[in-house]
């Protein structure tokens, strides 16, 4: 139940997430560049303020009730940006705002999410679960991609906010028909000795601290490449939208084809080698893409990355996943999640800053070679994460 309302969820995601995108590349003009990092930026940034906070909540209070009121935020946020481009009264700052408001909902439902899904299988198919809920996700990417290209070219930029308004019914309805409950400690400390504890644990616990570093290297790195796919498609290869898309459903493919890689091979021997080994492949697969233009082979090129960047994603949640305990699971999932989530607007504004100078190509090219030597590292010289 939660999977299909995650899955229907997230095709309104990313209905949302390409429309928003083509709409502050049309009202920021010459600037694009830099309002497309910053977007991204606000949208990501809560999660660097207030995830740690909704970590230590999602171990005191009922999970279920606060991924709830994250879905309601998200909701009426949608359908607030859908009505103001229905009305034609958007600005670049309406699109701002929404985002981090948007951003701040995910930093207080994301943490109970990830302490949600453990609690629904068995500990020996987590990797499976989680994987399987990437494939939701990503399958999502190339679907919504897809219906956000057509539902533009036919209706406009509203009709994609609305309906993703409407998905959100989806996985609300989901959340209400589960009948497992958190039940928090009956006794608690003051949140920030809690939250204190949290720290500690990751601290001590031999292949945490390097799995949350190299989530934050992943996302930070690796998220300009889909940041600056419009930018790609209109100035690279000269396409509008419908290219746009196109590029966007290549990298969705390829993730859900990674996802089902790691679905099926579930928890196995080797996993932190493994990793360390998909993130060099995926630094490499930036940098051709960066320096490549023919579209098919940018294409092919995009679908390996997304299959690299979801295997990636992947195994480091579910070895996170499988050494914490479920007493801790929310504060240090909230841990993992300021550097994982956290990498995505710090890479984007950063990336979206430095292309106003340089060029989004030559941007994702040093992206890529640092990405592949911070794997290479770890792969050498941290026995900790690579013995995992």
């Amino acid at each position: 139940m939660l999977w299909i309302g995650a899955f229907t969820s997230s095709i309104g995601t990313w209905m949302q997430r390409v429309t928003q995108s083509w709409l502050v590349l049309t009202l920021a003009g010459s600037s694009s560049a830099f309002f497309l990092g910053l977007d991204s930026f606000l949208g990501e940034a809560p999660i660097l303020l207030f995830t740690l906070i909704g970590g230590v909540i999602a171990d005191r209070r009922d999970r279920r009730q606060l991924l709830l009121m994250s879905q309601y935020v998200q909701m009426a946020t949608a359908f607030a940006l859908a009505a103001l481009v229905y009305l034609d009264v958007i600005q670049i700052w309406h699109v701002l705002t929404l985002s981090v408001i948007t951003g701040v909902a995910q930093a207080f439902g994301g943490p109970a999410y990830q302490s949600l899904v453990p609690s629904l299988v068995d500990k020996q198919h987590l990797p499976n679960a989680i994987a399987l809920n990437s494939i939701q996700f990503n399958l999502a990417r190339v679907v919504g991609p897809l219906i956000a290209g057509a539902a533009l070219t036919a209706f406009g930029m509203a009709i994609c906010f609305g309906l993703n308004g409407v998905s959100f019914l989806a996985v609300i309805a989901a959340l209400l028909s589960l009948r497992i409950r958190h039940i928090p400690p009956l006794t608690r400390s003051p949140m920030y000795k809690e939250l204190r504890g949290g720290f500690s644990y990751v601290r001590h616990e031999p292949g945490l601290a390097g799995l949350t570093i190299l989530a934050f290297a992943t996302t930070s790195l690796g998220t300009p490449l889909l940041t600056f796919l419009p930018l790609f498609a209109q100035d690279v290869f000269g396409g509008g939208v419908a290219q746009y898309t196109q590029l966007m459903a290549c990298a969705g493919a390829g993730a859900v084809t990674g996802a089902l890689v790691v679905a099926w091979l579930g928890k196995f021997p080797g996993m932190g080698r493994t990793l360390l080994i998909l993130q060099m492949v995926f630094g490499a697969l930036i940098v051709l893409f960066a320096v490549t233009r023919v579209i098919w082979i940018s294409a092919v090129l995009l679908f390996g990355a997304g299959a690299c960047m979801v295997m990636v994603f992947a195994v480091l949640a579910s070895l996170v996943q499988l050494i914490v305990p479920d007493a801790m699971r929310g504060r240090v999932m909230s841990i993992y999640m300021v550097a994982f989530r956290g990498g995505m607007p710090i890479g984007s504004l950063v990336a979206g800053y430095v292309a106003t100078f340089a060029s989004a190509p030559t941007v994702l090219t040093i992206n890529g070679v640092i990405m592949s030597l911070v794997a290479a590292w770890f792969l050498l010289k941290r026995p900790a994460v690579r013995n995992i």
